[in-house]
């Protein structure tokens, strides 16, 4: 459940990096049981993430076409045109700086993207839907891919250790799918992975550049959205409502015992982050999930 809740509000939560003590959840979701018999957790359907100070809320949504997704109560997409972070990353190594001092040629070179250090063989994904435009060896980037983007973005992958089956020029990626390994091919000094995301060929820092959403709800699904979402958000705690204390595993928000829960139904759990045993946050600031 904690990387169900990590993926919900992954596109705007960097889970690695943003994590703060103090930061609080509220997830609702699904335990399926059968002849009275609980066998596993099934999906979250709403869900309140605070980090620090600011409040994100997520409902789970099927629109008519049969798609699934989740938004806000607003009915905005959570799932934004672009990934944060292409790479399940231990570290990022080094940051956008246009007057780095280059570890290896020892002279000022505009370091123009982010390096997210992971182990070599690290699946590296495209961060939106694209086509691919350059695929080979790029200098100091060594095994590096381009991919361009609608609305004049465009994308680059370098020190990789090698594509993923099928990558070549004209190649059309999904967001989310595998376009090569980690590596460190090129100019690089450990296995990692450089990320730049250029608009009109400029770059932009890919930590903090704003990301476009997917498409909203469409007003005539309004109705029916609001309708059904409105008891799970009812579900979730009020954005003021102080932090408490963690709960103990396995119980309800309301301190009922988790067996007693009746089958079939959809209950919410509250707890701040303490150390325990599903962890976000790198080695630097480790903070977990209760």
């Amino acid at each position: 459940m904690a990387l169900k809740l990590a993926n919900v509000f992954a596109w705007d939560i960097d889970f690695v990096l943003d994590i703060r003590e103090g930061d609080r959840f509220t997830a609702v979701y699904e335990q399926v049981y059968q002849d009275g018999k609980y066998l596993h957790d099934g999906e979250v359907l709403a869900a309140e993430f605070i980090n620090n100070g600011k409040v994100y809320r997520a409902l789970r949504f099927v629109t008519d076409t049969g798609s699934t997704g989740y938004y806000t109560p607003d009915g905005l997409a959570m799932r934004k045109a672009f990934l944060r972070a292409p790479v399940e990353f231990t570290r990022v190594s080094s940051v956008f700086n246009p007057h780095r001092m280059h570890p290896i040629l020892n002279l000022i070179r505009g370091h123009m993207g982010t390096d997210y250090a992971a182990p070599t063989g690290t699946p590296v994904h495209a961060a939106a839907d694209a086509r691919v435009s350059f695929a080979g060896r790029r200098g100091g980037y060594g095994n590096a891919l381009v991919l361009a983007h609608s609305n004049s973005v465009s994308t680059l992958y370098g020190h990789m250790s090698r594509f993923a089956r099928n990558i070549r020029v004209g190649t059309r990626v999904q967001q989310g799918e595998v376009i090569g390994y980690v590596g460190m091919t090129g100019l690089a000094t450990g296995p990692h992975l450089h990320y730049e995301y250029l608009v009109n060929g400029e770059h932009k820092n890919p930590q903090t550049v704003h990301l476009p959403g997917a498409e909203p709800l469409r007003p005539q699904m309004l109705p029916q959205f609001h309708a059904m979402t409105a008891p799970l958000l009812a579900k979730l705690s009020p954005p003021n409502i102080p932090a408490a204390g963690p709960l103990a595993a396995g119980t309800t928000a309301g301190g009922a015992p988790a067996a007693e829960t009746p089958p079939s139904s959809a209950f919410s759990v509250s707890s701040v982050l303490n150390d325990s045993t599903f962890s976000f946050g790198d080695d630097r600031s480790r903070t977990s999930i209760n």
